[in-house]
């Protein structure tokens, strides 16, 4: 039997390491839920490996996620470490995108509005705290499609932009720079 904690504890951020751990939970993704309990041990290290190896899981094939968002979305407002929050944020983003790509895929079966909510508030909240700015990259990216969807999304996304963007990193304000220019 496969112990994820004995896995996890070699895993480095390597590209590698991360590819092999996702490729190790793809072909055994009855070990899924563990994965998602290791994630959830917030503030130990461990939990930001394991937030890498489901992100990369996620990019590699995301349709294995899906049994899982609503632990999901119970778990990602909980999480603090950066290390741990720039995957989340990552797999949020791969969600919406898929969710809002093209008509009829298998995501809009699965992806509820109330974790399109979610999601949103989560997104927000990364906007408006101090986070390093991929993940707030990844909520920019979010929420602009959130916001074809819910019409309230956009207004205030481009107030928040607007207000942070000469405090912002050169990455933040190009990101910001290309969503509002969408918003216009």
């Amino acid at each position: 039997m496969i112990s994820l904690e004995n896995v996890l504890n070699t895993i480095n951020h390597s590209r590698e390491k991360r590819k092999y751990f996702a490729y190790l939970i793809l072909d055994h993704p009855e070990l899924l839920p563990e994965l998602l309990t290791i994630c959830a041990r917030v503030d130990d290290e461990i939990s930001c490996r394991a937030s890498w190896g489901l992100e990369f899981l996620c990019k590699q094939n995301l349709k294995e996620v899906f049994p899982y968002l609503d632990q999901l979305m119970v778990l990602v407002p909980k999480v603090h470490q950066h290390p741990a929050v720039r995957p989340m944020a990552k797999i949020f983003e791969y969600l919406i995108v898929a969710y809002y790509q093209k008509k009829n895929t298998p995501v809009q079966k699965f992806l509820t509005e109330s974790h399109r909510e979610k999601i949103t508030e989560i997104c927000f909240d990364w906007l408006i705290t101090d986070q390093k700015v991929a993940p707030k990259a990844y909520a920019m990216t979010s929420l602009y499609l959130l916001g074809k969807e819910f019409d309230w999304i956009h207004p205030e996304l481009k107030i928040i932009l607007e207000n942070n963007y000469h405090e912002g990193s050169a990455a933040y304000q190009a990101r910001s720079r290309m969503i509002l220019k969408k918003l216009l």
